[in-house]
């Protein structure tokens, strides 16, 4: 993993680009923008992907694997935190004393000097992030936007819009959602992660209070999370907006119905309004009442924002049907914090019915599986009928001995509750074993899990339940 050094000076003028990872979902959708922007793009990555060839079919040039011949005449190479420090094309655009910068970097560059609403949180804010883009565009703005995730219903990930407005998903997870000149700040909550790049929770928490403090207009915060209770108190901003179910919260929600997609009951002062969203899960009705206190900070009204809110629906890789066969539903989740996935289990017991629930979990990084281990398995014991669970996917980082999916599954309990395959074939085969007609199977990791389902899905053609 490289630390992003935001002391490095961003070009004034970029003509021609060159992305280290460019098929991943922040950094193509920033690559798209470049392009959108006039500029030369060109990228690699380790594998080919559907966002490597949208890209060439928009004009970049792509290649699979990194090489040094790649850069070509690029004077700007973009990389991710995700990359080696030995990786040929970084070693070979130091040597040549090109612009050598962050994703963040990249987009600071994007926003210029533009009015931007910013949202950071350690849970939600893909998903914030899209309800308050498809929002303000019902609404008639046409904001520039970049998301962490895919939008359903634009098929992108971001856009260069014809508002001064710009919105954007801010990471936390490399201290870098810092870097930008934000005009409002959304906090959807503030549960400590990343500690391997903090080094403590204290230092994880003053990070997003210098987050909200820095905003020029306005901060909006969660009323009910405990962690951004804890932002809130050392907030010194004038303009402070909450939300939640919190009794004292300026934007209050109440009567959430979970039945079928989810509705509630919007509250500021005395007016009063319900909305009903077209993704299930409490939890997002948390994130649009968010998205709606944004609005409302940006000028409109709570009936027109939460009516806007309503036509959200949903990103890719969060609660993602992806096929059914022998009655089983399979579905594609992005949680990889214990919050993330009790948040997204809950929402799967609505949409399970009577039916049983069966998780298919693959722990994201050795550092976090280390530290959550019990975490992961008392949420999954609590709220999944079984759990099949597969093996670490180590994303940047090194194996560390002795942590595996075993270390999860042999947390649980009652290991009747749960199985350790690390084989994926293996695993596709047993979940078919074990689900039955009207069950419904959700894969979750923000790593590739998502590609085991193919398998799921024909396993479950083959194998006879047991």
């Amino acid at each position: 993993m490289i630390r992003p050094d935001l002391t490095l000076p961003i070009p004034e003028t970029i003509t021609s680009a060159h992305f280290i990872g460019i098929g991943g979902s922040g950094m193509s959708g920033l690559a798209r923008m470049f392009l959108d922007a006039g500029i030369r793009v060109s990228g690699s990555d380790r594998a080919d992907s559907a966002n490597l060839r949208a890209l060439a079919a928009a004009g970049a040039t792509v290649h699979v694997g990194h090489d040094a011949a790649h850069l070509g005449d690029a004077d700007t190479v973009v990389h991710t935190g995700a990359i080696w420090p030995e990786n040929p094309e970084f070693i070979t655009a130091k040597e040549r004393g090109l612009h050598v910068i962050h994703r963040s970097q990249a987009l600071h560059w994007l926003i210029g000097g533009r009015r931007l609403a910013s949202v950071a949180g350690a849970h939600g804010k893909t998903t914030s992030t899209g309800m308050l883009i498809t929002a303000l565009q019902a609404l008639g703005a046409d904001p520039s936007f970049v998301n962490g995730g895919v939008i359903e219903q634009l098929g992108v990930s971001s856009a260069s819009g014809s508002d001064e407005l710009f919105v954007i998903e801010a990471d936390e997870s490399d201290g870098t959602f810092l870097l930008y000149d934000t005009s409002v700040a959304l906090i959807t909550n503030v549960d400590p992660d990343h500690l391997d790049f903090f080094g403590s929770e204290d230092a994880f928490y003053d990070a997003f209070v210098r987050f909200g403090n820095e905003a020029h207009e306005a901060v909006v915060i969660s009323a009910d999370d405990p962690g951004a209770r804890r932002v809130h108190a050392g907030l010194t901003h004038a303009n402070i907006i909450t939300f939640g179910r919190a009794a004292d919260a300026d934007l209050r929600i109440a009567d959430i119905d979970t039945t079928g997609p989810v509705s509630a009951t919007l509250v500021h002062g005395a007016e009063t309004v319900r909305m009903r969203l077209a993704v299930p899960g409490a939890h997002n009705a948390i994130n649009a009442a968010g998205a709606v206190a944004v609005l409302m900070t940006l000028g409109y009204g709570l009936a027109d924002a939460a009516g806007a809110v309503e036509g959200f629906a949903g990103t890719v890789r969060r609660l993602e049907l992806h096929g059914e066969a022998r009655g089983v539903r399979v579905y594609d989740d992005y949680s990889h914090h214990p919050t993330e996935v009790r948040a997204a289990l809950e929402a799967m017991r609505g949409i399970a019915g009577s039916g049983r629930l069966i998780a298919i979990q693959q722990p994201h990084t050795y550092s976090r599986t280390q530290h959550m281990y019990r975490e992961f398995a008392r949420v999954l014991e609590e709220l999944a009928d079984h759990t099949v669970m597969l093996d670490v996917y180590g994303a940047r980082e090194d194996p560390v001995p002795g942590v595996t999916g075993e270390l999860v599954s042999g947390a649980f309990a009652d290991q009747t509750h749960v199985h350790y395959v690390p084989d994926w074939q293996q695993a596709a085969d047993y979940t078919a074993q074990v689900a039955h007609d009207g069950d419904v199977v959700v894969t979750l990791g923000c790593g590739n899990v998502y590609q085991i389902i193919p398998q799921v899905l024909d396993s479950l053609r083959r194998v006879p339940e047991v």
